[in-house]
């Protein structure tokens, strides 16, 4: 392997046409050029230049090495604007696993963003309740859990970003609509419509609330998500709660009612989930700061 820098310096020379050119371009003394040149004379075992007149020109063997090695420092240099770009965020990809009422209420618009700022970076988004591949690792994962502050996975970093109530949803004629809360006692004879299609941390936040008011909610209905949960809910099938952030994404219109579970009041909380790197990309520092900007502009 040659050394880049005498490659450099050997095409500099043969540029100017002397040594000297070649020392005020590159910023050297003219000592130093001649002994970079020395050196990969040396290492090649070829004669390079010869002195013509007052300057120095290519030999034979020196042009088509020269040649050869034109397409070596293109590759360098692609290879040295690929790790700046790495490096910056401006290529590769980003892996973001996301929870469904994420991936509606706040994913678009910071994709949009990214997608402008960053217009040759991949971006691979996954609902997280759906992750089956053990080879795919996300860089950043919004995650749900019903503690207020979620213990970060090795090898990460955890941010909260909200925690919040749990409300129900009930047809618009349903004799208790119209209160802004409702005890979830007072519902424990309901026709429940479940919502969570997987056993994760959203359906045990509300199994444990219907232990607490000393029952065990009646699921004659299961909704693979929740905008299918709010639909049956409207159409007067049973009643369904969810958080408020899934409200807020599914937009479920003058169908239903919406009303504040009380008594207990379940709660959870959304975090943000990076992958903990004194190196950390720029892509995800930007996706990470619009990701804080979208949940305030929410609440």
């Amino acid at each position: 392997m040659f050394d880049l820098n005498r490659l450099r310096t050997f095409r500099a020379v043969l540029a100017g046409g002397s040594v000297n050119g070649a020392a005020a371009n590159l910023g050297y003394t003219p000592s130093a050029i001649s002994q970079q040149l020395h050196t990969l004379q040396r290492e090649t075992g070829l004669t390079l230049l010869e002195r013509r007149g007052r300057g120095i020109a290519p030999t034979a063997a020196g042009l088509r090495f020269a040649e050869e090695a034109a397409g070596l420092m293109e590759q360098a240099d692609r290879l040295n604007t690929a790790v700046k770009d790495l490096r910056s965020g401006r290529t590769g990809s980003l892996h973001v696993a996301h929870t469904s009422s994420a991936g509606i209420a706040w994913m678009p618009s910071i994709v949009a963003a990214m997608a402008r700022e960053f217009p040759e970076l991949q971006l691979d988004l996954r609902l997280g309740e759906q992750l089956q591949d053990p080879e795919w690792e996300p860089d950043v994962e919004i995650v749900v859990s019903d503690d207020a502050t979620p213990p970060a996975p090795a090898g990460y970093l955890t941010e909260p970003l909200i925690t919040e109530p749990y409300v129900v949803i009930m047809p618009k004629d349903h004799p208790l609509a119209g209160r802004s809360e409702i005890p979830l006692s007072e519902l424990a004879d309901e026709i429940w419509i479940d919502n969570e299609p997987v056993d994760g941390p959203c359906r045990r936040i509300l199994v444990d609330a219907f232990a607490a008011s000393g029952f065990t909610p009646s699921f004659r209905l299961e909704a693979q998500n929740d905008a299918a949960a709010v639909a049956y809910a409207g159409a007067g099938a049973g009643i369904t709660a969810m958080a408020r952030l899934s409200v807020a994404a599914v937009r479920p219109g003058d169908s239903v009612a919406v009303a504040n579970l009380v008594d207990p009041t379940p709660t959870r909380t959304v975090a943000v989930q990076a992958k903990n790197s004194p190196t950390m990309s720029a892509s995800v520092r930007r996706f990470l700061e619009l990701l804080r900007e979208r949940v305030r502009a929410s609440l």
